[in-house]
């Protein structure tokens, strides 16, 4: 069962409601046009996991689509009130996991924009491709979201309720025995995966190196491969910001699939063919989210 608190303009630190009854109107611009921003937020131990960074990316969003601000004290009022009443999660590695999310939507023309907090036990398909990995397929982005960039209403960078082309992407290459696409552009260039960020390992000579693609290319910048990166490099890893190819995915000694509720799924098949696949390089990597 999913808690949901709605914040409103009589209790804008939210109140609980029932989610099982009418909540959205027919009406609703999230709902009709996907006009809206969001959050998925993992929560361990009831405590959300990298918090000030998602508040920023969302108050990013809602900037570029001329959202109102954000209210980080309400929001975080919110989702402690939802995290008090959810039902118990699953326990891992991190601790008691819940999948949070924040959604702020345009709303109806009368009412204007509003905003509600979701909180429920993180899913068992999410933890078992943490814990046996992904088969991937590259695909091409259809453009290249670098050129986006000066054109402010394709909203690139922007997380919004839009995501129809990407669940339609997850469809087509489940339908073709895969479980995530990774996006490329015309030049073959490694962009994102549909809904992660890619992450490369490389091990020469002792060296460890951990790669992931152009952030300042039309790549939405993924907190979890943040928060990997700054691990890394306190323990003694180099990093690198592609490009990336296909062949250095092949070349690789791991690739991972990087997101705030799966956290690091690695990539054991890439179009089939299988990937190296380093267990303790995947333990190494989520110990560290497991410290944050």
């Amino acid at each position: 069962m999913t808690t949901v608190v709605m914040l409103t303009a009589e209790n804008p630190s939210g109140e609980l409601v029932d989610s099982s009854q009418p909540l959205i109107s027919i009406e609703d611009q999230g709902l009709t046009r996907g006009d809206g921003v969001f959050e998925t937020m993992l929560s361990s131990n009831r405590s959300v996991r990298k918090l000030d960074s998602h508040l920023a990316r969302l108050a990013n969003s809602a900037r570029m689509l001329d959202l109102p601000a954000p209210d980080n004290q309400a929001l975080t009022s919110a989702i402690a009130l939802a995290l008090d009443e959810v039902e118990t999660g699953p326990q891992t590695v991190v601790g008691e996991e819940h999948v949070v999310k924040i959604i702020i939507s345009r709303g109806t023309p009368e009412a204007g924009p509003h905003c509600w907090v979701t909180a429920a036990p993180a899913p068992s398909s999410t933890l078992d491709q943490r814990e046996h990995g992904v088969a991937a397929m590259t695909l091409p982005r259809g453009h290249d979201p670098a050129e986006d960039g000066a054109y402010p209403w394709l909203l690139t960078g922007a997380k919004t309720l839009s995501y129809a082309l990407n669940m339609a992407v997850l469809r087509y290459v489940k339908k073709q025995g895969a479980d995530e696409a990774i996006f490329v552009t015309e030049d073959r260039r490694i962009l994102e995966g549909a809904t992660s960020s890619v992450l490369v390992a490389r091990v020469e000579n002792g060296v460890k190196t951990l790669l992931t693609p152009e952030p300042n290319h039309g790549i939405l910048p993924g907190t979890t491969q943040g928060a990997i990166f700054t691990a890394a490099r306190e323990h003694g890893w180099e990093l690198g910001f592609g490009p990336l190819y296909p062949q250095d995915l092949y070349e690789s000694d791991g690739v991972w699939l990087a997101s705030s509720v799966r956290l690091l799924a690695p990539v054991i098949r890439l179009n089939g063919n299988p990937l190296p696949v380093d267990k303790g390089l995947t333990e190494e990597l989520l110990s560290y989210l497991a410290q944050g």
